[in-house]
């Protein structure tokens, strides 16, 4: 039986601006988890920082732009959680 709590599949962030600190991101119905070129994985969700937020970070990150300067300026520090 698989656990609904598997191991997400990361999809290659495009970086088409050639310079973003994303290298990964995974989508959910109500949440993105991204991951920097750090290794550090960072969840926001509907909880935190909302709906608006996640959204638009899909939108940016399956475009592959633009993402990483959305989370600088409008979330930062307001994640659901974070895994190394």
């Amino acid at each position: 039986m698989l656990s609904h709590y598997s191991q997400p599949k990361m999809k290659k962030y495009k970086n088409t601006s050639c310079n973003s600190g994303i290298l990964a991101y995974e989508t959910g119905r109500d949440f993105i988890l991204v991951q920097f070129t750090d290794g550090e994985k960072y969840r926001y969700s509907y909880k935190i920082p909302g709906k608006k937020h996640v959204d638009e970070m899909k939108k940016l990150a399956a475009a592959g732009k633009g993402l990483a300067t959305y989370i600088n300026k409008y979330v930062r520090e307001r994640f659901e959680g974070k895994q190394g």
